[in-house]
């Protein structure tokens, strides 16, 4: 993927059968089989370093952050703001201000939607986004278009899935003020060229957001060599929980940028009269935060680095072709999304079976995958079906667990004549 910086060193290959002890879920039985799970692009399983560490913090160190004096207080506030400094590294942002926590990557998205592009917008101006990208990243720019008479502009995609890069390029101009590209597609797992697009952009003027919820957790992602304006994450996508996410923005962006929400710790003083803003990043934190979401979500950059963001994409990428290739030889599996550069994403249709009727079946063998439109529709309309199964690896996946996805599949064949 593009601005890959290396954040480890991996020696050896990763050993996907020495990972899964780390996550105990993979222990469980499903229909009285074992589970495989092959939904990380929805959710991603946790291992036991994140789990400790979120139970170390809600055992000994829980109390509210920022403005207590005890010891209980002071805790909480080291761990949680050292939880952004350990996201600041991550993604080599230049200054832990320019790390706003948020739910996650929907909240992201809306925050720079309303904070910065609609007190800025007019009847003219132009936001541009793609063909690809999930409903988060459409609807939050539609909203914004109907606030202030922009308007909405969709880059195409071709039938193997991938942006077509020129005609992107005349929809971009001088009107565009916002370009919104998902770095990888949740739907389709295609990458999208994020550092020829901020490029491209920018020599217009716009400025570039990227959803990264499907970036990352397969590959290194350095902020400042991308150059993009904002980045936003989740961490339920890299092994951390559920319930928090990441904003980066470049600092004097989000200094000019007024507060979304209103409440406690976004403020410095407040009376009836008047109010002033806290300072960065602090002013888009309103109310308490999910502080042992901040903490889970370290420890699990933490397990990430240790495992090598290198090894990691390596493996899956060997475990996507291979699942690629078993499940060419189907009679009926047609593969939606066939971009030469993907991450490990693997959508398919099996002629005949509605995907849900597909996943069900999948699920009595205790086979986890994902069916439905995956929160893209427009990607379905173009291709002219209503859903896809989908099938997303992880580092815990195994190619045992690509056979019994295959074993399953024909298991529906069965039942299906």
């Amino acid at each position: 993927m593009a601005a890959i910086a290396s954040k480890a060193r991996p020696e050896t290959a990763l050993d996907a059968d020495r990972v899964r002890k780390d996550f105990p879920i993979l222990e469980r039985t499903i229909n009285g089989r074992p589970l495989v799970y092959l939904d990380s692009a929805a959710s991603s399983q946790r291992p036991l370093a994140v789990l400790r560490a979120i139970e170390d913090y809600e055992t000994h160190s829980h109390a509210n952050v920022h403005r207590g004096v005890h010891a209980l207080s002071q805790a909480a506030t080291e761990a949680f703001e050292g939880a952004r400094e350990r996201v600041r590294r991550f993604i080599n942002a230049r200054s832990s201000r320019e790390i706003i926590f948020v739910r996650g990557t929907t909240e992201g998205i809306n925050l720079v939607a309303q904070s910065y592009a609609r007190p800025r917008l007019k009847a003219g101006d132009e936001i541009l986004i793609t063909a690809l990208e999930h409903h988060a990243n459409i609807v939050p720019w539609q909203m914004v278009c109907e606030q202030t008479g922009a308007t909405l502009k969709v880059a195409p995609i071709d039938r193997r899935g991938e942006l077509l890069y020129d005609e992107f390029l005349k929809l971009l101009s001088p009107r565009t003020r916002i370009v919104a590209v998902a770095h990888v597609s949740n739907a389709l797992g295609t990458v999208l060229p994020v550092k020829r697009i901020i490029d491209a952009a920018h020599a217009q003027g716009a400025v570039v957001l990227v959803d990264g919820a499907q970036a990352i957790p397969h590959s290194s992602v350095d902020v400042r060599a991308l150059g993009c304006d904002f980045y936003t994450f989740s961490s339920h996508k890299i092994y951390g929980p559920t319930g928090i996410g990441v904003l980066y923005g470049r600092e004097e962006l989000l200094a000019a940028m007024p507060p979304w929400q209103g409440g406690g710790d976004m403020i410095l003083t407040v009376s009836f009269e008047k109010t002033t803003y806290n300072e960065l990043p602090w002013k888009f934190e309103a109310g308490t935060p999910n502080i042992s979401g901040a903490v889970g979500l370290a420890a699990a950059m933490d397990y990430v680095e240790g495992l090598g963001v290198e090894a990691i994409a390596a493996h899956e990428q060997r475990l996507l072709t291979l699942a690629t290739a078993e499940l060419q030889r189907i009679p009926g599996i047609q593969i939606i999304g066939t971009a030469p550069h993907k991450a490990a994403v693997l959508s398919f249709t099996m002629e005949g079976v509605h995907p849900h009727d597909l996943g069900t079946i999948l699920d009595t063998e205790g086979i986890a995958v994902r069916t439905g439109h995956h929160c893209a529709m427009p990607v379905m309309t173009f291709f002219g079906i209503p859903a896809t199964a989908r099938a997303s690896f992880g580092v815990y996946n195994t190619e045992r667990d690509v056979a019994s996805l295959v074993a399953g599949l024909q298991k529906v064949r069965e039942v299906f004549g």
